[in-house]
């Protein structure tokens, strides 16, 4: 689930690219290992929205708790509020894929783990 690797098969990268990466940051639409379609209905991806909302509301209050043991300042809320945002700008990417491998694993009650398809494609024939 941290390498945001296919939920069934759990060899295929669920996304093209790299995390922090200018040119893509998709979704595939099928696992390269196992073809699993990834968007089990149209618009499922929809609910990751809530899911990258809680995230983000955890990351933010965790930020003003960090800034607040660092900083010990109570009555600056533009430093908070800045730290917040700047927080949230920095980690949109983590939370973009997290939010849709936490969708695919922990909420799909349509997907799960199949032993079986997690082999190595290049000792499988030998």
């Amino acid at each position: 689930m941290l390498h945001a690797k296919c939920p069934r098969c759990r060899r295929g990268n669920m996304f093209s690219g790299r995390v922090y990466s200018f040119t893509t940051n998709k979704i595939n639409i099928n696992c390269p290992h196992c073809n699993l379609y990834f968007e089990i209905e149209p618009g499922y991806f929809y609910a990751a929205m809530y899911v990258s909302y809680a995230l983000n509301v955890g990351m933010s209050a965790a930020l003003a708790m960090l800034t607040y043991f660092v900083t010990n300042n109570t009555t600056s809320p533009w430093l908070y509020t800045g730290v917040i945002i700047g927080g949230c700008f920095i980690f949109a990417p983590v939370i973009f894929r997290a939010s849709r491998v936490l969708l695919l694993y922990w909420l799909s009650p349509k997907i799960h783990y199949q032993p079986y398809l997690d082999v190595d494609d290049t000792t499988a024939n030998t």
